[in-house]
């Protein structure tokens, strides 16, 4: 900005994009000042240097402005996860059911787990086949399987994301 522009020469550019061609920065300085305006390096690689005509608050606000948009278009993808155990009731798997259902219409993925402990190691195909059961439905419900389930020590993990919406 103004002082800080080193090259001699620039191509300058006006408030409205009107092109001045090729000038030396002190012409530039002086047409600046006249129309109550900053110098903005818009291109200093190129060459000669691209400068604008600018008002320099305006041109800060426009920035932030363009950086608030991305950031308001950026989508944040959480990852929830629920517990089950291999001896739930049917109300209490029901509800964590209802509880990742709304978070996949919220658009996060969920991670489900279903731990093992002490004596139900011994009977794990009873938890693997309700775990089963729990994912069958909520592929039902439109979600897509992102990791299929596996065992990793006591505890069972699968991952499921939301579906495609119509």
């Amino acid at each position: 900005m103004n002082e800080r522009i080193r090259a001699h020469e620039i191509r300058l550019l006006g408030d409205d994009g009107k092109a001045y061609g090729i000038v030396t920065l002190a012409q530039a300085r002086i047409m600046a000042d006249s129309e109550g305006l900053d110098l903005i390096e818009i291109s200093p690689n190129a060459v000669p240097p691209v400068v604008k005509m600018m008002d320099y608050g305006k041109y800060k606000y426009q920035i932030q402005k363009k950086l608030a948009e991305a950031k308001k278009k950026q989508v944040v993808i959480e990852i929830k996860e629920i517990k089950f155990r291999p001896n739930i009731e049917k109300h209490d798997m029901e509800v964590k059911l209802n509880h990742i259902e709304k978070f996949l219409d919220h658009g996060d993925k969920v991670k489900l787990l279903m731990q093992f402990r002490g004596r139900e190691m011994a009977h794990k195909e009873i938890g693997l086949a309700k775990f089963d059961e729990i994912v069958k439905q909520i592929l039902e419900k439109g979600a897509v399987i992102e990791a299929p389930s596996k065992m990793m020590g006591n505890r069972v993990i699968a991952m499921v994301a939301p579906g495609k919406k119509k």
